[in-house]
């Protein structure tokens, strides 16, 4: 089983299997899932019930157009059908965003949801990665990102609020203020797949800015929100001709008949999912509470459905990975594989508390106990990058277990062969001295064999120092996350009587 499951997460690049390959692989029973950041609580059981009943009229016949899904979806969050497009899952949004509004260049932070990173290197973007510091909490600081995107010259800028895998989150107005300060960008991306399990404020997104700003498009995660991954369904929200310009590239059925009944259904449950936000939100402050208590385990503040753990020093994490699924039937996601992480983190997604007492228990086992996986030592470990595509691989595979680190020295390589050769490249690659660490990723440019070499040692090297400053550092205790406020909404919703579905924003119909 073990051998089994190491090959699962191999064979998966730099996402997790799916529940339904773990269940072929065990007994047919998938396990107790703390990876996939899903909503526990919705759709309840009389909604699945109701699915279950219409389940042969959904899977006989072809679905609505998009355009008609799209329409319910708006009339329910209040939003103009013009200035929304809906895609199958918010990945296939992310990926027309690249191709139709994406120049040359783009700024993330790192870490981040993988797609950020990987989706425009694949088709031949620079990708200026802005590393945040655990030495911060990984917390997002405005300020030095504008700096950074400004020095880089990037065009694009995306800002995930809450963060994936950390759960950071900025208040709306530093978000709008962000926008404020680059609206001379082609276009900046906010991420707010995570959005409505926050309860740091009333109203968090910015919405209705994207409606009336030229440049700003922010995407929303319906899966996630309502606990259907396996619907498939997102949607953006920006002006009209952003907005357009994405829908006139989705094919007509584009949205199935899963996620066009779901749709349908939403109108007559808006209390049910109102709950089921606030029992989320409650139960990220109980699991944040039992998990700080395990000696060793630190616990960032988050404002997601899921919290971002560091093992305690000399813990592995595809060790805890596979020996909580194979022990204990506890599947967890392993950051090693994320751009700027390493395997010394886990992202954990908030469930009820008697799932949670199981996750501590295996956890207790696992760091404490015989055979822990703590004895595997640093700084090596890690599952190796994969994207599942070559090129991308190429250039990141010298991350794991260093963060962004071993990027510089890539980048530093690359263009010291350009020089030697005189050949001239499009982007430079080499990072400029600012007050953090910049990095600049794009498509790996074709190296003699001794060129290579060089940057693998020059980024193993480089990999080194790194742990060894932070093996130095003392460790870093973030604050707890805030106490959750009295009455909660969804964080894109206009608050109102308790009573059916909140609004997405209260904006006037445009186009």
């Amino acid at each position: 089983m073990a051998d089994k499951v190491t090959s699962l997460f191999r064979s998966t690049a730099a996402h997790s299997p799916s529940m339904a390959a773990l269940a072929r692989e065990g007994d047919g029973e998938g396990p107790l899932d703390f990876c996939i950041p899903c909503n526990p609580y919705f759709p309840t059981p009389a909604m699945f019930d109701e699915l279950t009943h219409r389940l042969r009229e959904i899977l006989t016949y072809y679905p609505s157009s998009a355009d008609t899904i799209t329409a319910e979806l708006c009339s329910l969050l209040q939003l103009p059908p013009s200035c929304v497009a809906m895609g199958n899952g918010s990945t296939e949004l992310i990926t027309w965003i690249d191709h139709l509004l994406v120049r040359e260049s783009l700024a993330v932070p790192v870490p981040t949801f993988g797609r950020w990173t990987d989706q425009p290197m694949e088709t031949g973007k620079r990708v200026d990665m802005f590393p945040l510091q655990e030495s911060n909490g990984f917390a997002l600081d405005p300020a030095q990102y504008i700096q950074f995107i400004r020095s880089r010259g990037s065009r694009t800028a995306v800002i995930c609020n809450p963060n994936n895998p950390d759960g950071g989150m900025l208040p709306r107005q530093t978000v709008l203020a962000f926008c404020d300060a680059l609206a001379d960008l082609d276009l900046i991306v906010i991420d707010e797949s995570f959005l409505e399990f926050a309860d740091a404020e009333a109203e968090p997104s910015v919405v209705e800015e994207a409606v009336l700003r030229p440049n700003v498009v922010v995407l929303r995660s319906l899966g996630k929100n309502f606990g259907l991954h396996g619907v498939r369904f997102g949607y953006l929200v920006a002006n009209p001709a952003l907005a357009g310009k994405v829908r006139s590239m989705l094919p007509k059925w584009n949205l199935n008949s899963f996620a066009e009944t779901v749709v349908f259904m939403l109108k007559d449950h808006g209390p049910e999912y109102l709950e089921s936000l606030h029992m989320v939100r409650r139960d990220r402050l109980d699991m944040a509470r039992q998990l700080s208590a395990l000696p060793g385990l630190t616990v960032y503040p988050s404002q997601g459905n899921f919290l971002f753990v560091r093992l305690p020093v000399g813990a592995e994490g595809t060790v805890v990975r596979d020996r909580l699924l194979t022990e204990h039937r506890v599947l967890v996601r392993e950051c090693g594989n994320k751009i700027g992480s390493s395997s010394r983190f886990l992202r954990l997604v908030v469930r009820p508390q008697a799932d949670v007492r199981r996750l501590v228990s295996g956890l207790e086992s696992v760091l404490y106990g015989a055979g822990r996986g703590a004895a595997v030592p640093e700084p090596d470990g890690g599952t190796p990058y994969s994207s599942g595509t070559a090129a991308v691989d190429r250039l990141v595979h010298s991350t794991n277990g260093a963060g962004v680190t071993g990027l510089a020295a890539v980048a530093h390589a690359a263009a010291q062969h350009r020089m030697r050769t005189g050949s001239q490249a499009q982007h430079r690659l080499t990072a400029q001295a600012q007050p953090q660490p910049q990095l600049t990723a794009q498509p790996q440019p074709q190296l003699t064999a001794q060129a290579q070499a060089q940057a693998q040692a020059q980024a193993q090297a480089q990999a080194q120092l790194a742990a060894q400053a932070q093996a130095q550092m003392p460790p870093q205790v973030p604050p707890r996350p805030q106490p959750l406020p009295q009455g909660g909404w969804p964080a894109a919703g206009a608050p109102s009587s308790g009573a059916g579905w909140p609004a997405a924003a209260a904006v006037d119909r445009v186009g």
